[in-house]
């Protein structure tokens, strides 16, 4: 027979970022989401229990907040989950387990703004060279099929670009970006962007022009990013399209920001559970739970 004070259960949910400052100083912030504590075995002013050899089950049921964020792993930060077990017993020697929970909180493009599921556009003039001789304007305009996406789907992009200058684009490019902001006492510490996909054409010459009509850049899995509810870390999603002079110019850069989601829209007319039908699209059956390019070279998105 086992002699034992308590059996106690704490189920934490915690956000924390740790970043190292300019002048190598850690700098750290942390808020709870939840810290509840409960005895399975064993009330206060009682005397201790007996366990009997063998394998003891304690089953209990424990209903999470609603809008928690969901787990998340990043290189200056966190969301995590996790509970802990401690079995006491009267001479103060402390048995002691922790296992780790997954939150996954979906994001539904159906009950998001309806301004989503409407195209999202914009356009930018911008002039290119440094005389009367060779400057001029170069026109784009950019438009993308929706705000919404969920990986598997791709993204339907157009675009108009006219070089009314002597320069030669050399090239145009959309991409895909993720960027993911850790904040301390809300303030952005550090910042990293990363390219997911891209699709790109070659030159434009002076007096030329270009267009593309839906050209489709696929969205690859991704892990659930809803971080709603954390005041730590934003994870936002970008469609850069960018135009790049082959002289010193400035690239000329066009930003649009884009919802990825866990459940895609339904189209019009069909009932709520139906299996989304977008043409082209190939539905993950699991996302990921990590960021492997993490670990890769991060790229920065001069402004």
């Amino acid at each position: 027979m086992k002699v034992v004070s308590g059996l106690h259960f704490h189920v934490i949910g915690e956000g924390v970022v740790r970043v190292r400052s300019q002048r190598a100083e850690r700098v750290y912030d942390k808020e709870n989401y939840i810290d509840f504590r409960m005895r399975l075995l064993g009330e206060p002013g009682e005397g201790p229990s007996l366990l009997s050899p063998g394998i003891h089950s304690f089953p209990f049921k424990l209903g999470l907040p609603l809008g928690l964020p969901s787990t998340f792993l990043g290189k200056h930060g966190w969301v995590q989950y996790y509970c802990k077990a401690a079995l006491r017993e009267p001479g103060g020697l402390t048995h002691k387990n922790q296992q780790v929970f997954i939150v996954m909180n979906p994001i539904d493009l159906n009950l998001e703004p309806p301004i989503l599921a409407q195209p999202a556009r914009q356009e930018i003039e911008q002039r290119v060279g440094v005389s009367c001789v060779s400057g001029g304007p170069v026109f784009c305009r950019v438009s993308l099929d929706r705000g919404g996406y969920v990986p598997g789907e791709t993204i339907g992009i157009s675009a108009t670009v006219s070089n009314r200058s002597k320069v030669t684009m050399k090239s145009t490019k959309a991409s895909l970006t993720e960027t993911i902001q850790y904040l301390c006492r809300g303030k952005v510490l550090a910042s990293e962007t990363r390219e997911l996909a891209s699709v790109s054409r070659g030159k434009i010459r002076p007096g030329e022009g270009e267009e593309w009509l839906n050209e489709q850049m696929y969205v690859p899995p991704l892990p659930p990013t809803n971080l709603r509810g954390c005041h730590l870390i934003n994870v936002l999603y970008h469609v850069y399209f960018v135009i790049s002079p082959k002289s010193l110019d400035k690239e000329i850069k066009l930003q649009i920001p884009i919802v990825l989601a866990t459940y895609p829209l339904r189209q019009e007319g069909a009932p709520a559970g139906t299996a989304p039908s977008k043409r082209g699209a190939h539905y993950p059956s699991t996302l990921p739970i990590f960021r492997p390019w993490l670990d890769d070279k991060a790229f920065e998105i001069q402004e």
